[in-house]
Formats: structure tokens, C-alpha cells, sequence
């Protein structure tokens, strides 16, 4: 196997999106960052992989069947997967933060917060079922299951712009996706329109 064969292989793409919660934990663990600290680096990361997963098909779309599309859609799985993965990371760190299950329900019905778990809900069957078994199992259920995805990830921006102070951070992230899924509407409704039968001239 070459070295650039290697480093394409998918083991070595998921080391290397692994990484920054490897340094996350580090730095937890050593006692350099507390709980509170990862919360807000786990749950960016989260949705910013979540956002990338979601802009591939936009992508293909607009620019058709390219070499890098292609490398992309087939790493599509592991970038949805790992969005959920840091969604779990955010879990784990907001569990230790708070300490006890009382104060986790005492706030659970605020906004900022059950947008949040709401969100990690419809995450966890896409999860499960993000596998070739499932496909074959559910076959057309499949992708409607994955659509899931669109509410989920309204809910996370909803989460992000209620837990933070400033919108900044969370439209820079979203409204590229926004706009990528909007250019993929028009570009599939143009193509639907461009080869549907017109009707015949009677004079």
C-alpha cells in the first residue's frame, strides 16, 4: 500500500477526526481545562461536522461528479457519525459539570436546554442505523429515518444561539449550509422543470 493510499484509508481518517477529542480529554484529565471548558469546544465541533455531513449532497448537487465529491460522499458516514460522537463528548463533560442529576432536571425545561437534548434524541437512531445492515433492513425507511437530520439540526442552532450571548458563531456556521441547501432547491426544481412535458399549442 502506498503512503498516500495509507493515509487515505478510512482507519487513518477516523484517527485523524478523533484528534481533537483526544486533546480535549488530555487536557481535561491532566487538570489544564476543567468540564465547564469542553462544553463549548465539543458541541462546535459537533455541529460543524454535523454541518459538513449535510453539505455534502448540496455540493454534488451543484457541482456534479467530481473527484472530490466523490471522496467526499464516501466519508459522509463518518462525518455524521462523528458529529454524533462529540454530541456524546458534550454529554459526557455537561454530566460532570453539573455533578448531580437534580440540578441536570432542575434546568432541563429551559429553552437553551431541551433544544439541546431534543436534538441529541433524533441523533441517537440515526446513529444506531448509520450502517449497511440497516440500509438493507429498512431500505426506503432508511432515508427517511436520515432525514431526521434537518429537524436535528435546526434544534442545534437553536441550542447554540439560546446557550450563547452573542449569534455570531452559530449563523457563521449555519448560514453557509443554509445557502448551499437553498442553491440545491432551485438547481433540482430548475432541472424537475426544465424536463417535464409542456403542453401542446392548440390554436
Amino acid at each position: 500500500m502506498s503512503i498516500l493510499r495509507y493515509l487515505n484509508s478510512l482507519p487513518v481518517f477516523w484517527f485523524i477526526l478523533s484528534i481533537p477529542a483526544l486533546l480535549l480529554i488530555r487536557s481535561w484529565t491532566v487538570g489544564e481545562s476543567i468540564a465547564m471548558d469542553m462544553l463549548h469546544p465539543t458541541g462546535e465541533l459537533s455541529a460543524r461536522f454535523m454541518i459538513v455531513a449535510m453539505a455534502i449532497s448540496p455540493l454534488i448537487v451543484i457541482f456534479g461528479k467530481r473527484g472530490w465529491t466523490d471522496w467526499l460522499l464516501k466519508r459522509r458516514r463518518s462525518f455524521g457519525l462523528t458529529a454524533f460522537g462529540y454530541a456524546m463528548l458534550h454529554l459526557g463533560f455537561y454530566i460532570i459539570d453539573m455533578e448531580e442529576i437534580e440540578a441536570i432536571l432542575a434546568e432541563i425545561d429551559a429553552p437553551g436546554i431541551w433544544t439541546g437534548w431534543l436534538a441529541l434524541l433524533l441523533f441517537i437512531p440515526m446513529a444506531i442505523t448509520s450502517n449497511n445492515a440497516s440500509m438493507r433492513w429498512l431500505k426506503a425507511g432508511w432515508k427517511k429515518l436520515q432525514r431526521l437530520v434537518y429537524p436535528a439540526a435546526l434544534l442545534t442552532l437553536a441550542h447554540w444561539l439560546l446557550i450563547h450571548d452573542g449569534v455570531g458563531g452559530a449563523l457563521a456556521h449555519f448560514i453557509p449550509l443554509a445557502a448551499l441547501q437553498l442553491l440545491r432547491t432551485i438547481i433540482i426544481y430548475n432541472r424537475a422543470k426544465s424536463t417535464s412535458p409542456q403542453p401542446e399549442y392548440s390554436p
